[in-house]
């Protein structure tokens, strides 16, 4: 049967690597929409818990993944079984080097096992965030190793990843899907292979135009972010509440869209799509000035953070070195269990590098995981009366909705809020200063 009937008759074997944020709901709307799906990722302990049908996933409860179990889901670490594939889907990381440029070692890493097992009228594709050329300029040639020729004798697309983890309005199969293949035929093929799953499928003419749209989505609200962080340091030294501001603003119907100041940028992708165009935009001669600067302020924005909580321990004549300084939210953003790139990581680095003896409260991280670029070794504190009132600095760098910012604010001695979420306290506002 040729791949387009097995598509169309759901009987298309899926595989998907990375069981990740993006990878394990791509695999849940899959296996429930009737396909076969093989989850597939190299670390031992998330394959173990997924077969015992358990997640490590906030948003992706224990339950869906039994229901996933019951429609013909399974993992493995056993890549042999690539072979046995109809579709291969690749969503593994694309972190930064610590120069800043494109860490591609897991897409080619990830080609180069599928190249080994890669067999004739197999479609792949790639959903990790990259820059544009990466699908035609690394994947496919890894992929032509296998002495298979695409076009011929396999397809290949690029279809960008658009996971908004914990987002109750937008799950994975109501956000429509923007594909672009290596030629037509592989187009058309990965358009009919989504269209089963999602709400509708976007066709582009070309790997590079669906790769340039995930960068243009994300930088988008880069620079933006960038724009109010920068507001936000300038009208904190004019006596200017940048939240009134922005509130006020956003009553404006037309040609206005709001976006909010934070301690940083988090999440996998926004804080990195901007290097990773930029380094791309070099080998074509052409700086990309403005989208370099919206990264840097918002790489800097931890470092702003540190010295408004310096100036503040420093009228109450204490210093960060010996401070005990009490983190509250480690997750990129507020109510999930994401970690990835958040703002939190390097603003408990800086406080550590400069002497403060820090802990944190989270309620959906209860301990640090292990991490490439970052070594921390703290767990989750309970949030306590006692506990606020030991610290001598309580800040808040991400606005779970769980947390009661008033009972945080009464038993605290002095709370720094960069998300605003102090807003709605009544009382004991004098210990309030936001950053």
């Amino acid at each position: 049967m040729k791949l387009l009937d097995l598509i169309n008759s759901k009987k298309a074997r899926i595989g998907i690597i990375g069981m990740g944020y993006v990878g394990l709901p791509l695999a849940r709307v899959f296996s429930l929409r009737g396909f076969k799906v093989t989850g597939f990722d190299i670390d031992s302990n998330k394959v173990r818990l997924l077969n015992k049908g358990k997640s490590y996933i906030k948003h992706i409860s224990s339950e869906k993944v039994r229901e996933m179990q019951k429609h013909n889901f399974t993992a493995t670490m056993d890549f042999k079984k690539l072979k046995n594939m109809d579709a291969v889907i690749i969503c593994v990381p694309t972190p930064l080097t610590q120069m800043k440029d494109p860490d591609m070692s897991f897409i080619v890493n990830t080609a180069e096992m599928i190249s080994q097992h890669l067999r004739k009228n197999q479609l792949v594709v790639l959903e990790s965030t990259t820059y544009p050329g990466t699908t035609d300029e690394v994947v496919r040639p890894i992929l032509e190793k296998s002495g298979l020729k695409c076009s011929r004798d396999f397809y290949l697309a690029f279809s960008p990843e658009r996971e908004d983890p914990g987002n109750p309005h937008y799950s994975t199969e109501k956000i429509p899907k923007v594909v672009g293949g290596i030629d037509r035929t592989s187009a058309q093929l990965a358009q009919k292979l989504y269209e089963n799953v999602v709400t509708r499928v976007v066709m582009v003419s070309s790997t590079q135009s669906a790769e340039a749209t995930k960068l243009l989505e994300n930088i988008y609200r880069c620079i933006n972010i960038a724009l109010v962080n920068e507001l936000k340091i300038l009208f904190d030294r004019m006596g200017i509440d940048i939240w009134e501001v922005i509130n006020a603003a956003s009553t404006k119907p037309f040609g206005f869209q709001p976006f909010y100041p934070g301690p940083g940028l988090g999440g996998h992708c926004i804080p990195i799509d901007t290097f990773y165009l930029s380094w791309k935009a070099r080998q074509y001669d052409l700086p990309t000035r403005f989208i370099e600067l919206a990264g840097e302020i918002n790489t800097k924005m931890p470092y702003y953070v540190i010295q408004k909580i310096a100036e503040v321990l420093n009228t109450r004549q204490k210093t960060i070195n010996g401070a005990r300084v009490l983190v509250l939210g480690v997750a990129y953003k507020k109510d999930v269990d994401d970690m990835r790139e958040s703002p939190a990581i390097r603003v408990i680095e800086l406080l550590q590098e400069k002497g403060a003896r820090v802990c944190y409260h989270d309620p959906y991280v209860p301990k640090f995981p292990r991490m490439r670029e970052h070594k921390i070794h703290l767990a989750s504190q309970p949030l306590t009366a006692k506990l606020l009132k030991e610290n001598d600095c309580v800040v808040i760098t991400t606005d779970h909705s769980s947390l009661d910012y008033q009972w945080v604010v009464t038993h605290a001695g002095l709370v720094i809020d960069t998300r605003n979420a102090t807003k709605d306290v009544k009382t004991n506002r004098q210990k309030i200063v936001r950053a």
